[in-house]
């Protein structure tokens, strides 16, 4: 694939990753002249119209987020056999390749990478997006520190394809939700469930769950909870353990409704344990490394390059594992061929500086023998030498003294960016971070975090606090869950109280039904909230609804929060068809707002008025009811006329029912 340009858009230029199913390669956009992300999915499924379909409609899904959390999705084409999805390029590597190169992370660097995952998953799923494969080799981490999370629907889509075995479960087995083993079936809180594993493997270096094959891996979650961080390594903290066990409950219904509620659940637990900022450093050794082509020609996907002419075969490539790709000499024939040089960067390791220790015979360059006696060159050197070393050490007193820190600078009446521009003065770098305030207008800088004065080590990093404005009481999402609502209350400075109990046919038993003041109320910073506990349904008396129509005995019943559960028909000869007799339970018993009863309807048929009629009519106006006859008469004539029927006319008869004539002849 190196050189093929898709789309006659897209070069390809080295891979990054392979998979079971697509690769990813680095790649040039060549109208917008930018560095770009290729996942090339495997020829199967470009065939496949279902997948093709599925596959533009998630592309297109995930393109209309925006999260800095979040891989950006610039286009989405099939060309020939393949079917491709262009990304943003993130410069660095996976949380699979810092695990593998550092182990467990301590509490603050797991939270620092778990926070913007959840952030991110917390979007789509507002979104009514799913992830579905959420695992280390999708978490991607900058150069820079960035956290991102990649590969969204295209779980979903290759389920869609004819060419995916249904008795297959997609996804990866160390990762895959109860549900997803069992059912195949997967919503938000299999994403957080996966979140969950994801964390206890930050915390710990291993995955919860071991075994010869992957089958084995993934039915090991249907009958095992997984087990507390702490466990495996002292010294995580108890709040970690709670988060990984919620996160992981086999139920899902005791899980985290959704990626935000956990971290919403997670950013308290930062706050009550103090954990420091943190800087998700990249991994040194990685599988993504930049081409460096020397004279590349483009070419169709269908096309081959001549003999002679063909780039150095590229060895299939881990996702955890660098390649290095180096072009294959060929012998002068007289024509210039076109190589395609793939290297790999190497980062300087410690090996590559010698220590400061070793003796001068092992320098490159070492400091000169006793000198001869009388030599000017000689006193020259060690003139020159202690003149160095002097300066260095004055430098190095500066610098450990009062050098190396700078004092955070005051912000007061300045605007975000004058405010960004001071502190940048000062030898120190900016974070902007959102805070709530009473007197500051929006946008305006409410302070710094460390205070101004404080002295840090220059390039260390200033939280700039903008203001937000007055907090506003939030929504009571999901099922009314006390933690996930006192965590959200607390993230915007109100202080949560108890506020007695009411009625919620809504809400389960003891979640929050309500809050006072009501949600989207402006408040001032640190006020308090009262929480209302729901205590149920209310109770409710059935009304009475004979008589009424089956639509007006409907509505009864929905005013008095009653639902229809069936409708049964019955014969009461005192009611017209179609209209209700009674309910099951009766009239006057009291149920539970919500509660679903059986509405009687009549079935009853009215016969109708036949005296004067000939027989025939009678006997077709019958017909159409649905009702037996029995004529009695002297001569059998359909053209005599009725002079008696029994039952009478008014009168109501079962479905079915015979009505007795008596002719005049």
């Amino acid at each position: 694939m190196i050189g093929v340009v898709l789309d006659r858009r897209y070069r390809i230029d080295s891979p990054i990753a392979r998979g079971g199913m697509s690769t990813v390669y680095r790649g040039m956009d060549l109208r917008l002249d930018r560095p770009v992300a290729i996942k090339v999915m495997d020829p199967q499924f470009a065939a496949d119209p279902q997948f093709l379909a599925r596959f533009e409609f998630e592309a297109r899904a995930v393109a209309r987020l925006n999260h800095p959390g979040l891989v950006g999705v610039h286009d989405q084409g099939s060309d020939g056999e393949h079917a491709f999805l262009v990304m943003e390029l993130v410069e660095g590597g996976t949380l699979r390749e810092l695990l593998r190169e550092r182990g467990p992370m301590p509490p603050h660097a797991a939270a620092a990478v778990a926070r913007p995952v959840l952030e991110a998953l917390a979007v789509a799923h507002r979104a009514g997006l799913v992830h579905r494969d959420v695992k280390p080799e999708n978490v991607l981490i900058s150069h820079s520190g960035d956290v991102k999370i990649a590969d969204f629907g295209l779980v979903r889509a290759i389920a869609a394809a004819g060419t995916t075995s249904r008795s297959v479960i997609l996804g990866t087995a160390a990762y895959l939700s109860p549900e997803q083993v069992t059912t195949g079936t997967a919503d938000a809180r299999s994403d957080v469930y996966a979140a969950g594993v994801l964390l206890y493997e930050m915390l710990t270096g291993v995955t919860p769950f071991t075994g010869d094959t992957s089958l084995s891996i993934a039915y090991q979650r249907i009958d095992n909870d997984v087990p507390e961080p702490s466990r495996a390594i002292p010294g995580v903290p108890p709040e970690f353990d709670e988060i990984v066990l919620r996160a992981t409950e086999r139920d899902p219904e005791e899980r985290f409704a959704d990626a935000g509620a956990m971290a919403a659940r997670l950013r308290t637990v930062s706050a009550e344990l103090q954990l420091p900022d943190y800087r998700v450093p990249a991994p040194r050794r990685t599988a993504q490394q930049p081409a460096v082509p020397t004279a590349v020609t483009t070419r169709a996907p269908g096309q081959h390059p001549e003999p002679g002419n063909r780039p150095a075969p590229v060895a299939p490539l881990d996702a955890d594992a660098p390649t290095m790709v180096t072009p294959v000499d060929r012998p002068h024939d007289g024509v210039q061929h076109t190589k395609v040089v793939t290297t790999v960067t190497p980062r300087p390791s410690d090996d590559d500086f010698p220590p400061p220790d070793v003796p001068d015979a092992r320098r490159p360059f070492g400091v000169p023998g006793k000198p001869r006696p009388g030599s000017r060159r000689t006193v020259l050197v060690w003139l020159l030498v202690i003149l160095l070393v002097a300066g260095a050490l004055g430098f190095g007193g500066w610098w450990l003294g009062s050098g190396r820190y700078a004092a955070v600078p005051a912000v007061d009446g300045l605007d975000t960016s004058g405010a960004t521009s001071q502190i940048e003065a000062a030898g120190l770098s900016v974070e902007t971070r959102g805070a709530y305030s009473d007197t500051v207008a929006v946008d305006a800088p409410v302070g710094t975090d460390p205070t101004t004065g404080s002295k840090l080590t220059r390039g260390s990093a200033v939280v700039l606090l903008v203001s937000l404005g007055r907090p506003s009481v939030p929504e009571v999402g999901g099922r009314g869950d006390v933690s996930s609502v006192e965590a959200s209350l607390r993230e915007r400075t109100f202080v949560p109280v108890d506020g007695g109990e009411a009625f919620s046919a809504r809400i389960p038993v003891g979640g929050i039904a309500a809050l006072e003041p009501a949600p989207g109320t402006m408040l001032t910073v640190g006020s308090e909230v009262r929480m209302i506990r729901s205590k149920g349904a209310a109770p409710v008396d059935v009304p009475g609804v004979s008589g009424m129509s089956e639509k007006e005995a409907r509505k009864a019943l929905d005013s008095a929060g009653i639902t229809v559960r069936e409708v049964q028909q019955v014969f009461d000869d005192k009611v017209d068809s179609g209209d209700a007799v009674g309910t099951d339970p009766e009239v006057g018993t009291s149920v539970k707002a919500g509660t679903s009863v059986v509405l009687k309807v009549s079935n009853a048929v009215k016969v109708p008025s036949l005296l004067g009629r000939s027989v025939s009519s009678a006997k077709s106006e019958l017909d159409k009811l649905g009702l037996q006859y029995e004529v009695r008469q002297i001569v059998s004539s359909d053209r005599s006329l009725i002079i008696s029927q029994n039952p009478g006319a008014g009168d109501r008869v079962v479905p079915g029912g015979t009505v007795t004539l008596t002719s005049l002849l």
